[in-house]
């Protein structure tokens, strides 16, 4: 049986929208105006959420993101979320018509996990200053990134728009999805596109001896590329416009994305590999990624 705040949260519809999560502060603002854009450019609806917990309001992004009234109580801080709430709505209204603004109970990432189960995208903003605001996104936007079912994007304020769209790219069902997504951004925003698959296993002959440093690392090369290629080959059909180009790198696939990453407007990973250890090392990569990155991130979850 569902809990009255669990009811409540039910009838908020998450479907043909972009889902943000935000909470009157300066990354929540950014994210709230980021998921505008983007559900203009889909034809989508905004929901824009906030969530407050018991007496206080869970912060999604920073503790102290906006100052408290001095009188707290249920109501005060009510009053205080709605308010913020509000006048992020009303901003992103000049982005996008259909605007949604719900203050919801619960906490932040239950209930944008619940909001957004159906959306097209959920969104949430970054904040990284102090080791209680990285503690918050362990509990918030990981949360999302790891458990969710949606396209999630963790949104970065780097200070440039960027020209590419940098994809990380294995040859898996769920890399495909990621190729997807960031071809269909790219074709919308008007960037170019990066496949950057990266090849770790030249660090094996130290790991399995019996490999040994024989291996011919150009035919690797080779049959890495071979697999971007083919990734490649469907989306510039299916996307004429958008420029694509090849990126293989024998290195770790975390850090080849992070230096790939570099000035790009948005880098895209899948959240799930061939197998239950490829599972386990991309959750590590996209945990790095979204920590780590110097742009915004989006990491798209199987189906």
């Amino acid at each position: 049986m569902a809990t009255p705040e669990e009811d409540v949260r039910m009838a908020v519809d998450g479907r043909q929208a972009v889902v943000v999560g935000v909470d009157g502060s300066e990354q929540s603002q950014t994210a709230a105006l980021w998921a505008a854009r983007e559900a203009a450019g889909r034809g989508l609806r905004l929901v824009v959420v906030s969530a407050v917990h018991g007496p206080f309001p869970e912060l999604v992004f920073t503790a102290g993101a906006a100052p408290l009234p001095e009188v707290v109580n249920e109501d005060s801080v009510r009053a205080f979320a709605e308010s913020h709430l509000k006048e992020i709505a009303d901003e992103c209204r000049e982005v996008v018509p259909d605007v949604e603004a719900h203050l919801l109970p619960g906490r932040p990432a239950e209930v944008l996990r619940e909001v957004g189960a159906d959306a097209e995208l959920v969104v949430v903003g970054w904040s990284g200053r102090t080791g209680l605001a990285k503690a918050l996104l362990g509990s918030t936007a990981a949360d999302l990134v790891h458990q969710g079912d949606r396209p999630t994007v963790v949104v970065r304020d780097s200070g440039t728009l960027g020209q590419a769209v940098v994809v990380g790219v294995d040859g898996s069902p769920s890399s495909g999805r990621a190729a997807d997504f960031a071809f269909d951004f790219a074709d919308r925003h008007g960037l170019r596109v990066v496949a950057m698959h990266a090849w770790a296993d030249a660090v094996m002959p130290v790991a399995v001896p019996e490999l040994g440093w024989n291996h011919d690392w150009d035919a690797v090369r080779v049959a890495a590329g071979e697999v971007v290629e083919r990734e490649l080959a469907v989306r510039r059909q299916r996307y004429p416009r958008v420029q694509a180009e090849l990126a293989v790198a024998f290195d770790s696939p975390a850090h080849a994305l992070l230096e790939q990453a570099r000035g790009a407007a948005l880098l895209v990973v899948g959240s799930r590999g061939r197998s239950a250890v490829r599972r386990a090392l991309l959750g590590s990569v996209s945990h790095a990624v979204v920590y780590h990155a110097p742009c915004t991130v989006a990491v798209v979850h199987g189906e």
